[in-house]
């Protein structure tokens, strides 16, 4: 299990809940239900690990919560 910090809101203009991995740039996915949002949200992660690797990019560790100033 990945263990990147979820920000999961619900998008009442897509009917979906939208998931945004803040770690990863760019990651982000969506689901009609907040379990698939977050299952979706582990695959996506995968295949954006497996394309920085594959481009030779860093790949950020997990760093649980973030913390803002």
């Amino acid at each position: 299990m990945m263990r990147y910090q979820l920000v999961i809101s619900w998008s009442k203009a897509d009917g979906r809940f939208v998931v945004e991995i803040p770690e990863l740039p760019g990651c982000m996915t969506d689901g009609a239900t907040h379990e698939e949002a977050v299952a979706n949200a582990q695959i996506i992660i995968g295949e954006w690990i497996e394309t920085a690797r594959e481009l030779g990019r860093p790949v950020p560790q997990p760093r649980g919560r973030l913390a803002y100033a």
